[in-house]
């Protein structure tokens, strides 16, 4: 082959490798026009006064707004009763929420830099940022206590799922009294199985409080298995408690836990069922919903969670009994990270 002709094709190769990505930003730049048109058949969304109350107009949900449209991410509240009905959007963008007893914890997208990062933002009952807080990685999940008085949350620092092994996590808990932030839950002491423990390869996420404003349980994963741990903030501890639980979420009456269980045969990617834990006996309950769930779940009152599954806008949420019996069922498309109000 001539040098011409050498030089030729390396001119062509780099043409075609230009147009491919002048084409890929066309369609990035296209399906994020998409998202912003609201779609036919969506739910109806105006803009209005979005408070986290309780009580505030009577029990209400609020969530992120997945349907596509100008409050596509924003929070948004439709009545408990009609969990299908008619939005109000806030105009308070969040990737990941949850609220209790007027205070709220937003992880959300922060464009304000020389670099794109997430920060977490704490939010009265009003949406009004109260205090603000630069994040290590991608955010996955958020939790407030039962009083208010605590938030947490956890972010990726390291790969971007949990079906996996490869990746990093990084879980923080901030008291909102005394504005004290412990950054990682990996700085406590770890009993586990008893004894103190320590490994370079710890991990948690996944952190639910209790009614005490102290206590907490979370997921801690070592050595290639996850663990229930419950946690004491005054102490600074955690103590294993079970095998093969991630992402507990504890009942109102603080007698239960429902978490996602890996379980053997399923697909690599779809590997989790959901599970109740009676705490005081350690039986436990295979839920009536069949697919894999990856999401901690909410709790509607002590007989009902919900979580969320994919859907054709991002996520759609679904309720199902936490005693296992009954079937799951829809209760809202386009929707993700509710918390229930009032």
């Amino acid at each position: 082959m001539t040098l011409q002709r050498r030089i030729l094709i390396l001119a062509v190769s780099v043409v075609l490798l230009a147009a491919v990505g002048v084409l890929a930003v066309l369609r990035a730049s296209s399906r994020a026009d998409e998202k912003n048109q609201a779609q036919a058949g969506g739910p109806q969304i105006t803009r209005g006064e979005v408070s986290l109350t309780p009580g505030d107009g009577g029990r209400r949900i609020v969530f992120r707004n997945m349907a596509w449209g100008p409050h596509r991410d924003e929070l948004a509240t439709v009545p408990a009763a009609e969990p299908e009905g008619a939005r109000t959007a806030s105009g308070v963008s969040c990737l990941r929420f949850h609220s209790a007893a007027g205070t709220g914890i937003c992880l959300q997208a922060d464009k304000g830099g020389v670099q794109d990062g997430y920060r977490a933002v704490v939010l009265d009952a009003g949406l009004k940022e109260l205090s603000a807080h630069p994040l290590a990685g991608i955010p996955t999940r958020a939790r407030v206590s039962p009083g208010g008085h605590l938030a947490a949350w956890t972010v990726f620092v390291g790969g971007d799922s949990y079906a996996g092994t490869n990746f990093s996590t990084r879980t923080s808990v901030l008291d909102l009294r005394t504005g004290k932030l412990d950054a990682s839950l990996e700085d406590f002491t770890i009993l586990k199985d008893g004894k103190p423990y320590r490994s370079a390869d710890v991990n948690f996420w996944g952190v639910t409080f209790a009614a005490d404003e102290r206590s907490f349980f979370a997921t801690l994963a070592t050595g290639g298995s996850t663990h229930l741990v419950r946690g004491d903030l005054a102490e600074r501890t955690v103590t294993t408690l079970r095998e093969n639980v991630e992402c507990p979420s504890l009942s109102p009456d603080g007698t239960r836990v429902v978490f996602k269980k890996r379980v053997p045969g399923l697909p690599a990617e779809a590997p989790w069922r959901l599970y109740a834990l009676d705490l005081a006996s350690g039986a436990e309950t295979p839920l009536a919903e069949e697919r894999s769930v990856d999401d901690q779940v909410v709790w509607t009152d002590d007989r009902t969670v919900v979580y969320s599954l994919p859907g054709d806008f991002g996520a759609d949420l679904y309720s199902v009994p936490a005693d296992g019996s009954g079937a799951p069922a829809r209760l809202m498309a386009s929707a993700l990270a509710p918390a229930f109000l009032g």
